[in-house]
């Protein structure tokens, strides 16, 4: 499946081109742009010119392998090999341990004939060189010569160290498989920003991707996912020899790799594989669809062990940081409730309840894990069953966990979900892609503080940092995932380095404009902020309508009304447009790089108000069922259903049954639904189809119905109008399970938001 409505056209413009105008006239470059925000800098008079008369001196062999790095881009972008030898500027680069900072801090000094960095450390060193590289032009990121190019550099004064130790973000690599390229492209960002752990979440219940080569079956069975119909949905694991591959390239980029394998629950692509370390014994499949399984390894063979310490010992030969994550969430127990192994394992060890065991289950993996020198880091869960002492806590389930952790005495990583997970959308419904959650904004994440007033100050030095999750369910492409995590990312790599006191958040979105540009140059599909405003892109109005747009960080707009594509030559948007008849809006945001979003187009329709059915009905709507595996509605459209028979509204959730995906079903609700008043309303819909007075209003066949994401109005006389509702459960894993229920939205002109239909409203 493809999602293609959210790609951005992206314009490229000749770096030649560019270079006639000064690249540091550019507005982007103007002033101080680095990211994160240093914690004490002061700009001087005079600049440094990086030229081919510049030298570069070592004080020391060990830090070749950083100045090297630094030197191959420098080289790509400004076609200048820097000289090795005495010249007339110097970049002098050195490791102090002596320094007064923390092992990643740095002194950076630039003076109109020379520049020195001191690191601390050689990781200190490399992040006094990224700084150093964003205070040069955004085009020194260029894997291309930037012809004609004056490479300007301020003098300033800046001595810098990390506010966190722990600077992460999160990949899910499960859901959809993600190729190990990409994996490296995001590695080169991350560490441009100086974010230094990546958590590679490798099993699941849809896939596992690690390969192991003492069980073979993990990745010959455990590396596909299926969808419903059979067909191949994602496919793809990590061989030993490319993940060690991307170990390497991450620590280059002093980047620590933490590897996430999960356990108890979450394990139905190894089940599927062996299904002999159940309780039930199978068979299984890989999970076609999102939620959570059921299924998960047996707490009371003691084979289930054996294979976690083969798998772990393989894990740990690849993956040589200090932390393995284990996982440990969303773990029900009913088979564990159901399995007699289970409960004389909980007989054997004194454990009152399932909670208990779990709790067990992880300490006993933990002790296996650290007797091999290594620590644990579980999602917050870990805690309910008596987590040990010396377990980190990955908090997601908002900050409480975090904190009884820390006041535990646990180390803490904090990544709520209101703040840091990046599958939540960063705008309007109306205008971004699918997603799960709530809208979590750039400004949102950057107001995010790690440490919660609630932790004891004396315990406060346990919270690590911070991280930011993408999850995949429904980011269904790379370029999607991009779209998700940039620029929200870079908020992360701020929060973490920089101290709350001196954050500041319009200043953060002023050297973002610089960021896009490095961004761009390393070929990411970022998000820029959407004109937002009308509730729909298809609308209905009578008589006249004024029609206001905005985005989320009050970038120039530029529109069309004459059908044509807008430029940044279109008519600049100032104040809302009036419209009086039929009418297509074709709108866009335009970035100070001059870089356009996506187009939107949002056709306004005159027309009078459909009349109101004048017959008589009766409470409650028909319903017809079927059961069955159907890809979309044409699949049904001649199947029998059964015959209808009343109902009083829509079917109430029933989470288990919709979890159930071995029973596919179809079912069709129809009647009428009431307004109040003559208007133009809103309408939206979670199901497959929404009908409205015989016509066809929401279609999720088309991709682009779910999760509320589209909205139209519909003019409508007060009274009562037909509708039909098909809900198909075979493609339910398009929604997330706050929307799930089968229902239908209507947003009344009062209304500030979309409300279910009542069962008031309803009648057949």
């Amino acid at each position: 499946m493809k999602i293609h409505w959210f790609r951005f056209l992206i314009v490229s413009v000749s770096v030649c081109i560019m270079a006639c105008t000064n690249i540091n006239e550019q507005v982007y470059n103007q002033g101080i742009n680095i990211i994160p925000k240093p914690q004490n800098i002061t700009e001087q008079e005079g600049s440094f010119v990086l030229d081919k008369t510049t030298a570069v001196k070592l004080q020391s062999s060990d830090i070749k392998s950083v100045a090297d790095y630094f030197l191959r881009k420098i080289q790509l972008s400004t076609g200048i090999e820097l000289l090795r030898d005495n010249a007339e500027k110097m970049l002098v680069l050195q490791v102090d341990s002596t320094l007064p900072l923390n092992l990643e801090g740095y002194e950076l000094m630039v003076r109109p004939d020379t520049i020195t960095v001191i690191g601390k450390t050689p990781q200190g060193l490399f992040y006094g060189m990224q700084t150093l590289m964003q205070l040069l032009p955004a085009e020194i990121e260029s894997s291309q010569k930037v012809c004609g190019a004056k490479w300007i550099i301020p003098c300033v004064s800046v001595v810098d160290e990390p506010a966190f130790p722990y600077r992460g973000m999160h990949m899910d690599a499960c859901r959809h498989f993600t190729p190990v390229d990409f994996i490296k492209k995001q590695l080169d960002v991350m560490a441009m920003f100086k974010i230094n752990r990546f958590h590679w979440h490798l099993t699941e219940d849809q896939l596992w991707t690690p390969e192991i080569k003492k069980y073979p079956r993990l990745t010959e069975v455990g590396s596909v996912r299926y969808n419903q119909d059979g067909s191949v949905a994602t496919a793809g694991f990590y061989t030993q020899e490319e993940m060690r591959e991307v170990v390497a390239y991450a620590a280059e980029r002093f980047i620590t790799i933490v590897p996430e394998v999960e356990m108890p629950g979450h394990a139905l692509a190894a089940l599927a594989a062996y299904p002999e370390l159940s309780c039930t014994g199978g068979p299984f499949h890989t999970r076609p669809v999102w939620g959570i399984e059921p299924e998960l390894f047996c707490a009371g063979k003691e084979g289930t062990f054996h294979f976690l310490e083969d798998v772990i010992d393989e894990i740990l030969d690849i993956f040589p940081g200090e932390y393995i994550h284990i996982g440990g969430d969303e773990c029900p127990m009913v088979r564990w409730e159901q399995c007699p192994l289970c409960q004389q394992r909980m007989k054997e060890e004194g454990l009152r309840n399932e909670t208990e065991l779990h709790g067990w289950f992880l300490r006993r993996m933990e002790n296996y894990i650290r007797s091999k020198g290594r620590k644990i880091i579980g999602w917050d869960e870990i805690l309910d069953g008596g987590a040990s002492s010396t377990a980190a806590v990955m908090s997601w389930r908002g900050d409480v966990g975090g904190i009884k952790a820390a006041n535990s005495s646990h180390h803490v990583i904090m990544t709520p979900g209101q703040y840091c997970y990046l599958d939540y959308r960063q705008g309007g419904r109306t205008v971004e892609p699918l997603s799960m959650g709530p809208c979590t904004t750039l400004e949102k994440i950057y107001s995010f503080n790690p440490i919660p007033e609630s932790i004891e100050a004396s315990q406060r030095h346990f919270v690590l940092g911070a991280q930011v999750n993408v999850w995949r369910e429904y980011i269904f492409t790379t370029d999607h995932m991009e779209y998700m995590i940039y620029p929200r990312a870079l908020a992360l790599a701020e929060l973490t380095w920089t101290p709350t006191e001196q954050k500041d958040f319009p200043d953060f979105v002023r050297r973002v404009n610089n960021a896009y540009v490095r961004l761009d140059e390393h070929h990411i599909n970022y998000h820029i902020p959407l004109p937002e405003g009308p509730v729909g892109n298809e609308m209905e109005f009578v008589d006249t309508v004024s029609v206001a747009f905005f985005n989320t960080r009050n970038y120039p707009m530029y529109y069309t009304v004459n059908g044509n594509n807008p430029t940044i030559k279109s008519t600049l948007y100032q104040n809302p447009l009036f419209l009086d008849k039929t009418t297509t809006i074709k709108i866009i945001t335009v970035l100070p790089s001059g870089k356009i979003s996506q187009i939107r187009t949002v056709n306004y329709v005159k027309t009078d108000y459909a009349p109101a059915y004048q017959g008589n009905t009766q409470p409650g709507i028909w319903m017809r069922h079927v059961d069955g595996l159907f890809s979309n509605s044409a699949a049904y459209k001649n199947v029998q259903f059964s015959e209808p028979k009343v109902i009083p509204c829509f079917t109430p959730v029933d989470l288990n049954k919709l979890d159930d995906y071995k029973t596919p079903w179809v079912e069709i609700y129809e009647g009428y639904f009431e307004v109040p008043e003559d208007a133009v309303y809103a309408f939206a819909v979670n199901s497959e189809e929404l009908w409205v007075d015989g016509k066809l209003i929401l279609d999720y066949n088309n991709k682009v119905a779910r999760n509320l994401t589209t909205v139209v109005t519909k003019a409508l006389a007060k009274g009562k109008h037909r509708f039909q509702l098909n809900k198909n459960n075979s493609i339910k894993q398009g929604f997330p399970d706050t929307w799930r229920e089968t229902t239908f939205y209507i947003q009344s002109p009062d209304d500030d938001f979309l409300v279910a239909v009542k069962e008031s409203q309803l009648s057949h």
